[in-house]
């Protein structure tokens, strides 16, 4: 048995020794095989946002590929804005990825908009159709959807396939220089129409479109499509590594198919397993839907899986970065549970956040043999385990508690405050419960108890011993804030895939706002401070806080305490 024992250990200790190159991810076998063979000197990857919303959760993992990658490998990340299209696009979306991709702790070498190449995308339409590989199509809409056939059924050639090169020159040059309508013409690139892929149908490369443009202003009213932007402006940059979610596989044929006809630097495509998460939606239309319907109050309420939500909520940057490397590389979509994430958090707040106590639901406990002109300053930690780390905390004759720390009728295994029931105070003393009074509804509005002087945290000679230790803070001594218990938005693990409106599924209890009592010392609170509500969770500064008016967020539970 020993033997086998130390084969197994010898076996584990290989793989370890060989464990980096057998948990390298696809792309980066893809990359260390290209620079093996000297495919390229540099590697060059780019992060390609549409300024159409704020970045979610999903493109936290992208940006950290595409970085992360660049990183490795000793090459460098272009940050490009896909603006072609001008009627959903705004410069507060722009500022924002920014501000992410920067919070994430990432920069990029060169700030690019695929506007930058609109000169370059004209003429490189133009080759086109002077190869014979491009044409001006006057069909309705409908008429092109139409024509394209199905995924069983092959696809229409119309008569303006056929015109020539010349007349296609001239309309497009027409359509630039503004002659037709919104939507009376596009340019179409000239492929197959019976191709099984859909995207090589003759696919639309320009269409006509009067709308003011966040940095061309009113210089252009044709716009190219996505799939004919690109690939090309990839290009232009010369990424090496075109990496995008696996919706993109369909459209990568096109993709090739527009370098090569161009003949142009071969950048290439590759894509990787979006990431979904449970208990969230993660479609930018949905969530423009949550925000101009006023489900949650914002782009960054809390509550979204937006990037500027959870770093609005107390998420650290790091954690979001070790959840990403957490779940990932794969080939295959997937479900990812919320609790990965929250676990990532938990991990690091444990041992940063400081120990504070706040009672968010509070009772009045009177100590009835403590003097009320006596206050105290007991010692207690910021941090557990930390005794360079303490601070002091006021102690007087009447503390506000948690209403759940008390039972009238206590259940089995009850450790907390009942009649005659004794519990030690954190960093305090052991008290025991002889009264309580109740108000005409029956609600306990008042706890009187005895205090034993003898059993003071750190120089405790009673020899009592108590299962039970709760939180307190001093009446008199006490500041109030505002805090918001946040709660999952969704009540079903995948709503985006409910047969019924994802709306339909909202949690009405996704917040609770409520005034509790605060330390003092929370009154210094500053952004990126981040504090453990003792036995109540993590919480962080809200930017709606003023002086004398705080407001927290809970960032994350202690645990996973989602009923299901």
């Amino acid at each position: 048995m020993s033997k086998d024992l130390n084969k197994n250990n010898n076996s584990n200790e290989l793989k370890r020794d060989l464990g980096e190159a057998r948990s390298l991810n696809f792309l980066e076998e893809i990359i260390e095989e290209d620079l093996r063979k000297g495919k390229y000197k540099n590697i060059v990857t780019r992060f390609p946002p549409e300024p159409n919303g704020y970045l979610h959760i999903g493109h936290a993992k992208s940006i950290c590929l595409n970085f992360g990658l660049a990183q490795k490998y000793n090459g460098y990340t272009n940050l490009r804005f896909d603006d072609t299209n001008p009627v959903t696009e705004d410069v507060e979306y722009v500022d924002s990825i920014k501000n992410d991709v920067k919070w994430l702790g990432f920069n990029w070498a060169n700030e690019f908009y695929s506007s930058d190449y609109f000169n370059e995308l004209y003429t490189f339409a133009v080759t086109l159709i002077r190869k014979g590989l491009a044409y001006i199509d006057d069909s309705s809409p409908e008429k092109i959807a139409a024509e394209k056939g199905t995924p069983t059924e092959p696809g229409i050639e119309n008569e303006f396939r056929k015109r020539s090169i010349e007349e296609n020159l001239l309309l497009f040059e027409q359509m630039k220089n503004g002659k037709f309508k919104d939507g009376e013409k596009v340019l179409r690139a000239k492929i197959d129409m019976k191709a099984i892929n859909m995207h090589l149908r003759d696919p639309i490369m320009y269409r006509i479109k009067y709308a003011h443009h966040h940095r061309t202003g009113d210089t252009w009213c044709i716009y190219p499509m996505y799939d004919f932007a690109h690939g090309q402006s990839d290009s232009i940059e010369h990424i090496t590594h075109s990496i995008c979610t696996l919706e993109f596989v369909p459209h990568r044929p096109l993709y090739d198919w527009y370098i090569d006809n161009l003949e142009i630097f071969p950048s290439h495509q590759y894509e990787f397993a979006r990431l979904n998460m449970t208990y969230t939606v993660m479609s930018k239309r949905r969530l423009l839907q949550l925000v101009n319907e006023s489900y949650v109050s914002g782009w960054d309420d809390p509550r979204m899986p937006t990037i500027s939500a959870y770093r609005r909520k107390g998420y650290t940057p790091s954690s979001i970065r070790t959840f990403c490397e957490k779940i990932g590389v794969a080939k295959r979509d997937n479900l990812i549970d919320i609790s990965l994430l929250e676990f990532c958090l938990r991990e690091e707040l444990n041992v940063s956040a400081q120990r504070v106590m706040a009672v968010l639901h509070p009772i009045k406990l009177i100590i009835d043999n403590y003097d009320e002109n006596k206050t105290e300053e007991l010692v207690t930690e910021n941090l557990p385990n930390d005794t360079n780390n303490t601070r002091t905390i006021s102690f007087s004759k009447e503390l506000w508690i948690e209403k759940e720390d008390f039972l009238e009728t206590p259940v089995k295994k009850w450790f907390r405050l009942a009649p005659g029931a004794m519990v030690r105070l954190k960093s305090a003393y052991i008290i025991r419960c002889d009264s309580f009074k109740k108000d005409n509804e029956g609600t306990v509005t008042e706890i009187h108890c005895t205090y034993f002087p003898e059993s003071k945290s750190g120089h405790d000679t009673s020899e009592l011993k108590v299962k039970g230790t709760i939180h307190w803070l001093s009446v008199q001594h006490a500041a109030q804030a505002e805090v918001r218990l946040y709660d999952r938005l969704f009540t079903v693990e995948n709503p985006a895939m409910e047969e019924a409106d994802f709306k339909n599924f909202i949690n009405p209890n996704s917040l609770e706002i409520i005034h509790a009592y605060i330390e003092p010392v929370l009154l210094k609170a500053k952004p990126d401070d981040h504090f453990q509500f003792i036995r109540n969770g993590y919480f962080y500064l809200d930017k709606d806080s003023k002086p004398g008016a705080l407001v927290f967020n809970r960032t994350v539970t202690l645990k996973d305490s989602f009923k299901q």
